[in-house]
């Protein structure tokens, strides 16, 4: 099935043909195997390890030094990672290469007709499912310099980087504060530790930080929140191996907690499919006795996906918005 964005992209197909085109950003479908047909070739490069897994035409990373005649950018709901993505793509483009660019209007993708007018020439093509597409061609090359891109803040005695759309990436936000309160020094926390959809880095490192003798392993399925996880941790002088992976696709050990701020959107939208992927397959690697221990939104339904996958489960905390659960294989 294809996404809204592509819906529109369908309608200009003659732009396409017997050209090598490269679809980069928040691509979600398999749009490019429709265009193989027409094209001379298909690229496509994706930040979102997710997405790339299933689709074995994606190359995944961070940054993307693919080329192409024509290069169609999928808009993100963040507007840094947007400039992120296309400032770093263009920085290594000739002038006059061309670019589509489309996007939700709930996302903001009319921003992009700002972001790229120093840069040549913009105008949008088209307007429909509730998208705009527009057409890029460039005149000027941008520099792309990813240090302008690093956001840090100070935790405690931690210094926490991270690369835009990365959770906690600006400040701590309130369910991860009210997940780290449930540990106490006293707890002596050993063995192996999964901070599971790390993000910036902030639980993982905070663990590793109050209980050194802890093994810790971190993982996301964001590049930037790979890298930043990294960065964060090397800043700190803490031991500790990041991994990408989707949910637990590419993790083979058992671990003595499994601690996680899950997310629960996925672009505008909300999604749980990861949280029960993370939830019914804790005990698959979680050592006997292991912990799971979560933080999410009080309204949401993960006491009973919690009983039905352990059989029981504890809230450790709440506040008016979150509660901390734990459940032990």
């Amino acid at each position: 099935m294809l996404s809204l964005e592509s819906e529109v992209l369908e309608r200009h197909v003659t732009l396409f043909q017997q050209k090598s085109v490269l679809l980069f950003g928040d691509v979600r479908d398999d749009f490019a195997h429709q265009l193989q047909s027409i094209t001379k070739n298909v690229a496509v490069f994706s930040s979102y390890f997710d997405y790339a897994r299933h689709n074995t035409h994606a190359e995944f990373g961070l940054e993307c030094h693919l080329k192409a005649d024509l290069a169609v950018f999928y808009w993100t709901k963040n507007k840094q990672e947007c400039q992120f993505q296309l400032l770093q793509w263009l920085s290594q483009c000739q002038v006059g290469q061309e670019m589509l660019i489309i996007g939700e209007n709930r996302a903001g993708v009319r921003s992009v007709e700002k972001m790229l007018e120093p840069f040549g020439n913009i105008a949008k093509i088209d307007s429909a499912r509730r998208c705009g597409l527009y057409h890029f061609e460039l005149n000027s090359v941008p520099t792309f310099d990813c240090k302008t891109f690093w956001k840090s803040y100070r935790l405690q005695d931690l210094n926490i980087f991270a690369l835009p759309a990365v959770f906690s990436s600006a400040e701590l936000d309130n369910g991860t504060k009210l997940l780290l309160s449930t540990f106490d020094k006293a707890d002596r926390l050993k063995g192996k530790v999964l901070d599971l959809g790390c993000g910036a880095g902030v639980i993982g490192a905070t663990l590793k930080q109050q209980f050194g003798k802890i093994k810790l392993t971190m993982s996301d399925i964001h590049a930037m929140a790979i890298e930043s996880s990294r960065r964060t941790l090397a800043e700190n002088q803490l031991e500790g191996e990041v991994v990408t992976s989707d949910v637990f696709s590419h993790i083979t050990e058992r671990f003595d907690l499994i601690v996680s701020n899950p997310p629960f959107h996925d672009g505008v939208d909300t999604a749980y499919r990861a949280v029960e992927e993370l939830i019914f397959q804790a005990k698959n690697h979680l050592t006997k006795g292991g912990e799971l221990r979560i933080v999410a939104n009080a309204f949401l339904p993960y006491p009973d996906l919690l009983d039905k996958a352990f059989g029981k489960h504890n809230v450790l905390a709440k506040s008016t918005k979150f509660k901390v659960y734990s459940a032990r294989a």
